[in-house]
């Protein structure tokens, strides 16, 4: 498991928790009691598990015409770059601008290289963003076990804009398509070579591509990129029904093509709520987070039975031994935990 989060509430404020008091900061838009918030529905406590609980079922009323965009792409792409200047961009339209920045978790630790805040300066001095850097946990598709809460959290404090990035192509990415409605995929120049490593199965999953860094004397050579990927997307499903799919340039670094991507995505949304898609999407979204709940709790049920705790190690020797099968032994776990429970 690693570390454990650092513990934020005692148990004896459990019965005194004020849910009224956090939903009334939270809706004011205060971002310590926001942080706070998404500190308890990360934690791994069961007394905080249930505070968070009672206090999403307080926000359950609170309606959002948040966008929320999954941010993908391969090494050196220049995600944070992007974040930085997209969401600069954002808050100087009047928007209110989270970024859900996923960081690679230490195998050892379980700790956060929490990298993001300092590559994002300009952008985490904004008064109209927040930033959440949250260590993924070895979670596959490079997000954090609670980020759908997180999303939750952070629209009900009014932020419409809901940038959730990845750490990188290769992780299952169809884990962050289930809980954004809109994805992208930034990529830099060179297709072919990129192409050759990367799964359709990804690119069946954007709803945009975007070539990074085209400027100078990589204008070009960017222009040739993006015209390569709309001839592949050409032969592709498009990830959502009633758009279609194709690739773009940018220069983060000069904010060239920012404001024309954005208006890319505002034509996305316009046309996913015009056709259902959007409601739609939402819909899944809820139905596969209630399944990602039910999985969660069942893997920490099993693993904290008694019955499954005190067999587990010696049926783990037994299978490596050649004393059982890996398929029996799974048997007599789930046999023992099934009887512990009744």
């Amino acid at each position: 498991m690693g570390n454990q989060p650092k513990r934020v509430f005692r148990k004896k404020e459990t019965a005194d928790f004020n849910a009224g008091l956090f939903r009334e900061g939270i809706l004011k838009g205060d971002r310590a009691i926001l942080a706070k918030a998404i500190t308890l529905v990360e934690s791994h406590s069961a007394h905080h598990a249930e505070m968070a609980q009672i206090l999403l079922q307080q926000l359950s009323d609170i309606e959002s015409d948040s966008i929320r965009i999954g941010i993908s792409g391969v090494p050196g792409a220049g995600k944070s770059t992007f974040i930085e200047a997209l969401g600069s961009f954002l808050c100087s339209k009047g928007h209110k601008v989270a970024v859900l920045a996923v960081d690679p978790s230490s195998n050892l630790s379980g700790g956060s290289i929490l990298g993001d805040k300092t590559r994002m300066e300009e952008l985490s001095r904004n008064p109209r963003a927040f930033i959440r850097p949250s260590p993924t946990g070895g979670t596959l598709g490079g997000v954090h076990r609670k980020t759908r809460e997180t999303i939750t959290l952070c629209e009900a404090a009014g932020y419409d804009v809901i940038l959730v990035e990845t750490v990188g192509v290769g992780q299952s990415e169809a884990a962050v398509r289930q809980m954004v409605d809109f994805f992208l995929l930034l990529v830099l120049t060179g297709a072919g070579d990129e192409l050759q490593g990367m799964k359709k199965g990804i690119m069946e999953l954007t709803d945009a591509i975007l070539v990074n860094k085209a400027d100078g004397a990589n204008l070009g050579p960017a222009r040739k990129t993006m015209g390569e990927y709309n001839g592949i997307l050409h032969f592709i499903q498009p990830a959502t029904k009633g758009w279609t799919t194709k690739a773009y340039t940018c220069s983060a670094a000069t904010g060239q093509g920012i404001k024309e991507f954005w208006e890319v995505i505002q034509t996305f949304q316009r046309t996913a709520k015009d056709s259902g898609v959007f409601d739609g999407r939402r819909q899944e979204q809820l139905k596969d987070w209630m399944q990602a709940l039910i999985t969660d709790r069942l893997h920490s049920l099993f693993y904290q039975s008694e019955a499954v705790h005190g067999r587990l190690s010696s049926f783990q020797n037994d299978v490596l031994a050649g004393q059982k099968t890996a398929p029996l032994a799974v048997e007599e776990l789930f046999a023992a935990f099934i009887a512990g429970i009744k």
